[in-house]
């Protein structure tokens, strides 16, 4: 029988039958429409909550065409151009989308644009360059020969990159281009609100208003070839304006310089350490959208109708992670779930009454063709957030795109019933509440609370090369037993280390974010650490953890001592570095599954010879079955006391240290994976002696993983597989049972 409740349908127009029979299929009680959709009399006449997707700042060309002068701008870095003489000219748009953007020369460019001499970083004088707007080129005169020289320069956005990508996607062909603006300019700002207030009274159907989303678009810029150029699903390069940058100074003091934007082409991505210029702008532009933010739900709530923020699409400024967050009176955020990770991202997020997840495949057009199979993507889509929603769960859950596309694939129909069923199924037994946590651990970066559950993120749940190995640490804790924080260095420093916290993960690559850049040259932040773990502690590092940009004080790692390991960075290549045995039983690694044949030729290979400089003592077999990702070479055990449990290939990769009373982990990363999620769980256990309590809740079979809720009295335990598993699980008082479950399947026991 199927359920109801907790669930939003997309519908279309002419699609209300089809919508009647899925709505009551799927057990929806709430029906929206997508971009480029809407509903029609018959669809509104089901009695389902209305959700109405609203675009506070785009599809009203009749407004935005008559003051092109009021779109977003971005600034925008152009090619490096070689000089081979005393002039150069630099062309602007050669390496953008032309349908996109559009050089601002409305605004003084001498006065807000940059020419940078990008060998040796210093500004080129206004004076000594002109900008031709005929050819959108600016010449360069009094240059150094064989300098690259660019140009920072402000540009109109002047296609939403939300509906350009739906347009392009779904082949929308001579469809006008919606043109999004900016409610920094006076004029444009009373317009959105007149408009919304008006919107307000003649929709009195609408139950919620799903605002998709809000002013400001994070970093999505393309190429002429209409691929993405620039994504930073945290960017704030597309917020500039001649008026805020005038604002902001009188403000704070200081004028930004078109350099804090482009940031050498990095485009300050979250990865970068943060730097004043970049934190003074996020409080600034936060300031300003929240403000406007607060306006828009007062005003929902007066009609009321309730405020919904898709946390997607124009999202920047909202922050909401930031403290004040709960002060905007928001309702409910919905967000798109790629995975566990993008799950807790939106059911963490404090200060609304609920949350809800808009789960994957989006009903588009390149998932829903003949010959594929959307329901695997489906299926895949709910077992990666059926793990997180254990731990944190969301309120609702619903799907996005045409519904006249899913209705053709009756599998997949089929899979949303089931699954629609499994969801609210969770929270019938549990009462919406989460899993118990057995340990609590804190992911310590320079972005801290602010972006919890957003670290190691380039685009929304989208795979990077250079940060799976990281990401997986996160999308592992995401429907993992324990309890997850994120604290900053800055809160380490003023702070100190909560006294609830049992383990602190940290780490990334060197001179990001992640890692802390130059905050390690302040030895306050190794002081507080060390003394935090030498007395009983536990610090887990990743990659390249503690890690200064230069070699300072004979270490690369400044938590070298805690960690057991260190990095050599080719400055002490004259210093021996001798390697332990390998270590290969430890309860760490008790459930990674090593070939027998791979194993046997290890152990007969023995060790080498020690070499001079780093890489003496290393197997000449690799011991191997675990996945730890991109390599990070050179690392070496920095003394032989520490316990190496993986150094193949002349480095190490898994290392535990005995650390005074407490303990040091270093791992050099791990892609997400159900063996590494059961690997990172046995390291959290065991770096803060938690043995003992690792049995209790646990499953043999690391595909399989228990949630336990005491206070219902229940557990369950899921298959995160689309194959057939069995586990045993071993209860509270010792005692055991085995468990045979289907494909993505869950089965609920009394506790």
């Amino acid at each position: 029988m199927t359920s109801t409740g907790r669930f939003t349908l997309p519908s279309e127009e002419n699609f209300a039958e089809k919508t009647k029979e899925l709505a009551k299929l799927w057990g929806a009680d709430a029906i929206r429409n997508s971009d480029g959709t809407h509903l029609d009399e018959a669809v509104l006449a089901l009695g389902k909550k209305i959700y109405s997707a609203y675009f506070p700042t785009r599809a009203h060309n009749e407004w935005i065409t008559l003051h092109m002068d009021e779109t977003p701008q971005v600034y925008l870095l152009t090619d490096r151009i070689l000089a081979e003489s005393d002039t150069v000219d630099i062309p602007l748009m050669e390496s953008f989308f032309a349908e996109q953007l559009k050089p601002n020369r409305d605004a003084d460019p001498h006065k807000y644009w940059e020419v940078v001499d990008r060998t040796t970083g210093e500004v080129v004088d206004p004076a000594n360059w002109t900008l031709d707007a005929d050819e959108d080129t600016v010449h360069v005169s009094g240059v150094a020969a064989w300098h690259e020289y660019t140009v920072s320069f402000l540009a109109y956005i002047i296609w939403d990159p939300v509906e350009m990508y739906n347009h392009l996607t779904n082949d929308w062909g001579d469809k006008e281009h919606e043109i999004p603006f900016d409610i920094y300019h006076p004029a444009t700002r009373k317009f959105v609100f007149d408009t919304f207030e008006k919107w307000l009274k003649d929709n009195p159907q609408v139950d919620v208003v799903r605002f998709t989303t809000f002013f400001y678009q994070f970093t999505l810029l393309f190429d002429p070839k209409h691929r993405e150029k620039i994504v930073d699903w945290f960017g704030c390069a597309c917020t500039v304006s001649p008026a805020a940058l005038d604002d902001f100074e009188k403000e704070y003091g200081y004028r930004l310089r078109p350099e804090d934007f482009v940031d050498g082409g990095a485009y300050n991505s979250a990865w970068r350490v943060p730097r004043k210029a970049q934190r003074d702008w996020i409080d600034f532009l936060s300031g300003f959208v929240r403000k406007n933010v607060k306006q828009l739900a007062d005003m929902s709530h007066a009609a009321g109708k309730e405020a919904m923020m898709f946390l997607g699409d124009q999202w920047i400024g909202t922050e909401p992670y930031k403290e004040g967050f709960e002060d905007l009176g928001l309702d409910a955020v919905v967000g798109s779930i790629g995975d566990g990770t993008t799950t807790r991202m939106i059911a963490d997020i404090p200060g609304v009454k609920y949350t809800e997840g808009r789960f994957l495949p989006y009903f588009f057009p390149d998932t829903f063709y003949e010959g594929n199979d959307p329901s695997i993507e489906g299926l895949d889509n709910w077992r990666k957030a059926r793990r997180a929603i254990l731990r944190s769960p969301i309120s609702r859950m619903g799907y996005g795109g045409y519904l006249s596309l899913a209705a053709k694939f009756p599998k997949f129909v089929d899979t949303v019933t089931h699954i629609a069923d499994e969801f609210r199924d969770i929270h019938d037994r549990t009462d919406g509440k989460p899993a118990e946590g057995e340990l609590n651990v804190a992911i310590l970066n320079s972005w801290g609370k602010m972006r919890s559950w957003m670290a190691f993120t380039v685009a929304h749940a989208l795979p990077n090369k250079q940060t799976y190995s990281y990401y997986g640490i996160l999308e592992s804790l995401s429907g993992m037993r324990v309890n997850v924080r994120f604290i900053s260095f800055d809160d380490v420093l003023e702070h100190g280390v909560a006294d609830d916290i049992d383990v602190v993960v940290t780490g990334g690559p060197v001179d990001t974010a992640f890692t802390g850049g130059d905050v390690w040259a302040n030895p306050k932040l190794a002081e507080t650490l060390r003394a935090w773990v030498r007395h009983g502690g536990a610090l887990v590092g990743v990659g390249e953890p503690s890690s200064l940009p230069r070699f300072q004080a004979g270490r690369f790692f400044q938590l070298a001592d805690v960690f057991g390991v260190d990095e050599e960075r080719y400055q002490t290549l004259s210093v021996d570095k001798y390697f332990p045995p390998v270590t290969p039983d430890h309860f760490i690694t008790a459930d990674v599954p090593v070939d027998s044949e791979a194993r046997e030729a290890w152990e007969k290979a023995g060790y080498r010879i020690p070499l001079s400089g780093c890489g003496g003592g290393q197997g000449i077999e690799p011991l191997g079955g675990i996945d730890f990702g991109e390599p990070v070479l050179n690392t070496y055990p920095v003394n032989e006391d520490v316990t190496l449990l993986r150094a193949d290939n002349g480095q190490v990769q898994l290392a535990v240290n005995e650390y005074g009373e407490g303990r040091g982990v270093y791992v050099s990363g791990l892609p997400y994976s159900a063996a590494n999620a059961r690997l990172l769980e046995r390291i959290l256990f065991w770096a803060s002696h938690n043995e003992g309590k690792y049995a209790a809740w646990s499953s043999s079979n690391p595909e399989c993983e228990v949630a336990h809720f005491p206070e219902q009295g229940l557990y369950c335990v899921i298959n995160n597989t689309d194959q057939p598993q069995t586990t045993t699980v071993t209860l509270e008082d010792g005692s055991s049972e085995t468990f045979d479950l289907e494909g993505s399947g869950i089965a609920w026991r009394n506790a």
